[in-house]
This record gives structure tokens, C-alpha cells and sequence, in this order.
């Protein structure tokens, strides 16, 4: 079982680069694909950001390419997602989750989850 602790978020105003963290625990996330998803207000939570497992490879939402840009650090046994040129739009609760498999988009397929943190961006 993984543990994961997201970190960061809060009040960001449009145009904001705010970095996201999530600090894994009880198992290195090298072994592990790692993933962003986030709740919109009132929405069902989507798919942001997944890099696959041994892999350099990344996925983007349509909604972020460009903009967000997923990482880890193996070391440190955390994930990051660097969000720039934030949009009100990209106001959510943003969770990092984490799976075996080789790579997924499907919050289904997930299960290992982050509780949670709250960005909002301010027009």
C-alpha cells in the first residue's frame, strides 16, 4: 500500500505558476505510474497528468498541455505538478494518485490516492 500527501495549492491568481507535491510513502513511486486528477466544482473528477511507470513518457489532458507539466523525483519519492498560466477554469481540488500499472487515464484504474488539496485561481 502507498501513502500519498498532496501538498501546496491554495489562492492563485490567473497567470500563476503554483507547484503541486506529493510525497509517496511505503513504496518507491520509480516502480509505480503516477498520475494528477482534479474535481472541479459541482463536476466529476477528470484526468490532468500521468507518467508512465520506468518511463519518461506523459500524458496531458487537453485542458493543460502546455501548461502543467507533471514530474518526480525518485530520491525524494515525490511527484510534482508545475501549473502555469493558471485559468480561473483550473479551479478544482487536485489529487495525485498512483497505480502499478504500466500507465493509465482512468481514475478507475488507480489505487493509490492523495487526499486532496484546493487551488483556486482568481480572475
Amino acid at each position: 500500500q502507498v501513502r500519498l500527501v498532496d501538498t501546496g495549492g491554495g489562492l492563485v491568481q490567473a497567470g500563476g505558476s503554483p507547484r503541486l507535491s506529493c510525497v509517496a510513502s511505503g513504496r518507491s513511486i520509480s516502480s509505480l505510474a503516477v498520475a494528477w486528477f482534479r474535481q472541479p466544482p459541482g463536476k466529476e473528477r477528470e484526468f490532468v497528468a500521468a507518467r508512465a511507470y520506468n518511463s519518461e513518457r506523459t500524458y496531458y489532458s487537453d485542458s493543460v498541455k502546455g501548461r502543467f507539466t507533471i514530474s518526480r523525483d525518485n530520491a525524494k519519492n515525490t511527484v510534482y505538478l508545475q501549473m502555469n498560466s493558471l485559468k480561473p477554469e483550473d479551479t478544482a481540488v487536485y489529487y495525485c494518485a498512483a497505480t502499478p500499472r504500466l500507465y493509465a487515464s482512468n481514475a478507475g484504474e488507480y489505487d493509490n490516492w492523495g487526499q486532496g488539496i484546493q487551488v483556486t485561481v482568481s480572475a
